[in-house]
């Protein structure tokens, strides 16, 4: 489909041609180039360029739109034309590969090496980029410790202009301090509203459809609050264990690396109020208002509504696997899990507890949010109807799923009494939307850069909120000298994490 043709975009809306100085919804104008750092790496192979591979297949780039690399390997463009095909024939189906498509993919490719390092390198750059600079959408994919020297070489090069937008990947920091520390640096050179820090999370379909069940249905919202819903509960579970990410997993632990960001934004998701229209402010300052919200976990209640873990030898989908710190080559203070009880100290969220779990070498991967609905307050059928409190889960991967589980009557004649059977309405994304193709989050994420629409990316007082709320924790296992509990590989944690809910009467949902 070629990029004039009238398409249908990821939000489902519609969209007509464009070029280079184009303007989205809102007057906001289109960026006619993408720069790329970091771009032979890992992120870029596996998410980056197939999502803009599949932008361009829809007819959602410009068709002058131009896709500029850059690291520090010295290739050429033909060399990161091969490693960008290389990368659509291991990610894309080949049934989505079309040679004509590929081609053109591969003519908007270019590249310029570059060691980010050093400053004064930025000239040839700049120079390739050329009048592209003034309109441009910058992917900053690398080290923390670059970010400084890159921001300062953009702005000397004149490729911060004032319709240049930079998203950042995490990690954004290690502690409060050192996320405002790269945040007052990258604000140097570009202001909050051009700056898009990314949340891979919030580009999943599921995700965003926790707004649309929330807040386009009758149904939920009434009961969405202390009154109608006994607790919430949030699993991120991973099978793998370090898979070369050594120096990264071991500087963070469980708690830095999926709690302060991914997990955190799915509970202000969850917990906000209703927004008053769908716009970046608007959706912002309402997750902004929970994450404020949130009770301190410290020094005086970090043993009761904690529990750190690390793993041992064990076995995962029947293979043995090794130990964190066999893995690692030392031992090691790092957790690979942690399970906390959080709660929001507002008026509709009053008394809610907000379960937590997160951990390498589980049994089985997947990220779900599971909305425990309060019983019914009295029965009518008797004592052989053993009622259920409605659950609400919401599957975000491997396969995006919303089942709401209900009572129902069983089929019979009842001479001994109604029997009832708790039944699921499940509602299959894949299925219900057949006919759309399943994006993954980046795509989604890309074209928002591209532009402009910051509504899905993550504001800096969420972040500085997030990190303020996890460096209590912190503090508050050092104070205390938490100590790590081992759990064995393909097992869901240690048997406090399971003490930690069941004291309260609960069970995680498995």
């Amino acid at each position: 489909m070629s990029g004039m043709n009238k398409v249908e975009d990821i939000a489902g809306h519609s969209l007509s041609s464009v070029g280079g100085g184009g303007q989205s919804a809102g007057g906001v104008t289109k960026s006619g180039a993408i720069l790329l750092f970091g771009a032979t790496g890992d992120l870029s192979q596996r998410m980056l360029l197939p999502s803009l591979f599949g932008l361009d297949s829809d007819g959602l780039l410009p068709p002058d739109f131009q896709i500029i690399g850059t690291a520090r390997s010295a290739k050429d463009d033909e060399g990161f034309r091969a490693v960008a095909a290389d990368a659509l024939s291991r990610f894309i189906e080949v049934e989505r590969r079309p040679d004509d498509v590929v081609q053109r993919f591969l003519g908007r490719l270019s590249y310029v090496s570059l060691d980010a390092s050093n400053p004064d390198n930025f000239a040839p750059l700049a120079q390739h980029v050329g009048a592209k600079a003034q309109n441009l959408s910058i992917f900053l994919s690398t080290a923390p410790s670059l970010f400084e020297s890159t921001i300062t070489g953009l702005a000397a090069s004149g490729l911060a202009g004032p319709q240049s937008r930079l998203a950042l990947e995490k990690p954004l920091g290690h502690d409060l301090a050192s996320s405002r520390a790269i945040n007052d640096a990258v604000q140097a050179a570009f202001p909050e509203q051009r700056i898009f820090r990314i949340d891979h999370y919030l580009g999943k379909e599921t995700v965003q459809n926790l707004l649309a069940l929330r807040f386009g249905n009758m149904l939920f919202e009434p009961l969405w609050n202390a009154s109608g819903i006994d607790h919430v509960e949030i699993t991120v579970a991973e099978t793998v264990g370090l898979e070369g990410r050594t120096s990264y997993y071991e500087d963070l632990g469980a708690l830095r690396d999926m709690v302060q960001n991914h997990m955190l934004q799915l509970l202000a998701l969850v917990a906000m109020e209703p927004p008053a229209r769908f716009d970046a402010t608007s959706v912002r300052d309402e997750k902004v208002k929970v994450l404020r919200s949130l009770r301190a976990i410290d020094r005086a209640s970090v043993a009761t509504h904690s529990v750190i873990g690390q793993y041992e030898a064990g076995a995962v989908a029947g293979q043995p696997v090794p130990g964190y710190t066999d893995e690692l080559g030392r031992s090691s203070a790092t957790e690979t899990f942690v399970a906390l009880k959080a709660h929001v100290d507002n008026w509709r969220w009053k008394g809610v507890p907000f379960y937590m779990r997160t951990g390498k070498r589980l049994p089985k991967r997947c990220s779900e949010i599971i909305i425990q609905f309060k019983a019914v307050p009295h029965s009518i059928f008797g004592a052989g109807a053993t009622l259920q409190a409605n659950r609400l889960i919401i599957r975000l991967q491997p396969e995006e799923n919303i089942r709401l589980l209900m009572m129902a009557k069983q089929p019979g004649l009842d001479r001994d009494g109604i029997r009832l059977r708790e039944v699921p309405l499940d509602i299959d994304m894949p299925n219900a939307f057949a006919d759309t193709r399943r994006r993954i989050a980046y795509e989604r994420l890309m074209l928002d850069l591209i532009e402009g629409d910051p509504t899905l990316f993550v504001r800096r007082d969420e972040v500085e909120a997030q990190w303020a709320w996890i460096d209590a924790i912190r503090d508050g296992w050092q104070a205390t000298d938490m100590a790590l509990r081992s759990y064995t590989a393909g097992t869901w944690g240690p048997s406090a994490a399971i003490a930690l809910v069941e004291r309260d009467g609960v069970s995680w949902h498995e």
